[in-house]
């Protein structure tokens, strides 16, 4: 296909071609893998600025995503992409080989750099989706930023940037500028922009911004920063949200505050901390949708109602595809059950095969997973409705998903998310904190909290 960009494409693509560091906010859908292909392309072969490119990226969009655009785009054709996924050895061999732009998933970072014994000698690195680099704890933060001096380019593509909060930001561009405008240190960074919010005595669990906080931060960070909402470039898709509303019975209502007060009474005295709410807020979760597991890993059946939900919602499509969401495993086992019984063609979209069958209309009912699946799929072709089985606490993974069928491309004038809400339950405030957008940490500990009456 000709690549014609749009207006904010070509500036985008500007942007990148003139800023050593680039950090590009771009809204799901507005095709930032195509821009940055573009400009390394116009750094490599027209101003010969960058000679050896090192993409990181989910692992999905690291296997499918980068190289179908460079096939999909008459100006890419001369680059040559090498995809190191895979085993040790297919890793190995793909680094060896001779090409522009090496691709590697974000779980192989630290291997790159600190066990493959491949010399560090790329000169531009591009991270697809930096908030996946949010904790600066983690081992593939430590690794990069052990080469990041050796780099003179850098780009960072995301379009969530801080969905758990500003706190999410420092590490993300302690990365990308070396620490030159957010600080060196994280200590600094949350005494100059925060606040101590929940603690138990010395015990700091989480951080709200200052009042001036926000301005500030974006302040520091705009000189190296462009950010751009599908809304404004492009003619989106309405985008419908609606619950269908489940009700449990007396008899099951009994059973899961006989549960929920179970869970109340395992907990020993004092604050619940994040490590047990995401516990305790998970056990409600699996409640809400009709099951959870026992201390030995069994499912135990608490309700169909959810499931019951999920076949009048597909009834009422007459045969319009939908993109089912489920959060827990044995979710995903009383769904395929539900719908090998009503004779329902369904798969999960967990590979290259079951993503193009649903991109082509054959299959009626997709199952997706968003941790898995939540980054870089384009699934718009196959449908236009979107059900949340389970609901997530992570914004990200939400938006993201979401963004999988409400994006560019995307034929039907209305995009459809139902989301099945167990009323009475934790549902609710899960709900309540994706429409407000809250820091997910500190939403979910006071929803359990309060959902507990602690």
């Amino acid at each position: 296909m000709r690549y014609a960009p749009h207006d904010y494409q070509a500036y985008a693509i500007d942007y990148i071609e003139t800023h050593p560091i680039a950090t590009v906010f771009l809204d799901m859908g507005l095709g930032k893998t195509s821009i940055t292909l573009t400009a390394i392309s116009n750094l490599l072969f027209d101003s010969f600025e960058v000679h050896r490119v090192l993409v990181i990226a989910p692992l999905r969009v690291a296997r499918d995503t980068w190289t179908a655009e460079v096939d999909k785009w008459d100006h890419l054709q001369n680059l040559i992409c090498s995809v190191a996924v895979g085993t040790e050895a297919e890793r190995k061999a793909a680094l060896m080989r001779p090409a522009d732009i090496y691709i590697i998933n974000r779980e192989n970072v630290q291997w790159l750099v600190e066990e493959s014994g491949i010399p560090f000698t790329f000169d531009m690195i591009v991270i697809d989706e930096l908030s996946s680099f949010k904790n600066h704890n983690t081992k593939r933060f430590k690794s990069i930023l052990k080469v990041r001096p050796r780099v003179s380019r850098i780009v960072g593509l995301t379009g969530t940037p801080a969905s758990n909060g500003l706190m999410d930001l420092w590490a993300e561009f302690r990365i990308l500028d070396m620490g030159q405008r957010l600080g060196r240190f994280i200590t600094k960074y949350r005494t100059d922009y925060f606040m101590p919010d929940k603690r138990n005595g010395q015990i700091i669990y989480t951080y709200k911004p200052l009042p001036y906080a926000e301005d500030a931060i974006y302040r520091q960070i705009s000189d190296i920063t462009i950010s751009m909402k599908s809304t404004d470039h492009l003619q989106m898709p309405e985008l419908i949200n609606s619950e269908y509303t489940v009700q449990l019975s007396e008899d099951e209502q009994k059973h899961y505050a006989e549960l929920k007060q179970e869970l109340v009474l395992t907990l020993e005295d004092g604050e619940i901390t994040a490590a047990n709410a995401a516990s305790l807020s998970g056990k409600l979760s699996q409640m809400a949708n009709g099951a959870i597991y026992d201390d030995n890993g069994e499912v135990i059946q608490i309700h169909d109602r959810k499931l019951d939900a999920l076949e009048d919602i597909i009834e009422a499509a007459n045969g319009k595809p939908i993109l089912v969401a489920y959060w827990f495993k044995h979710d995903l086992t009383r769904i395929s059950e539900r719908l090998k019984k009503l004779h329902i063609p369904f798969s999960r979209l967990d590979d290259s095969d079951s993503i193009r069958r649903w991109n082509n209309g054959e299959i009626p009912v997709a199952l997706i997973h968003p941790a898995s699946a939540g980054h870089g799929l384009n699934l718009q072709s196959g449908g236009s409705t979107l059900v949340w089985f389970g609901l997530t606490w992570s914004l990200e993974l939400y938006q993201q998903t979401v963004a999988r069928l409400w994006r560019q491309g995307q034929t039907s004038e209305t995009v459809v998310v139902q989301h099945i809400v167990t009323k009475g339950t934790i549902d609710n405030r899960i709900m309540k904190a994706l429409s407000q957008k809250e820091h997910t940490q500190t939403a979910l500990i006071d929803a359990v909290k309060a959902d507990l009456k602690i």
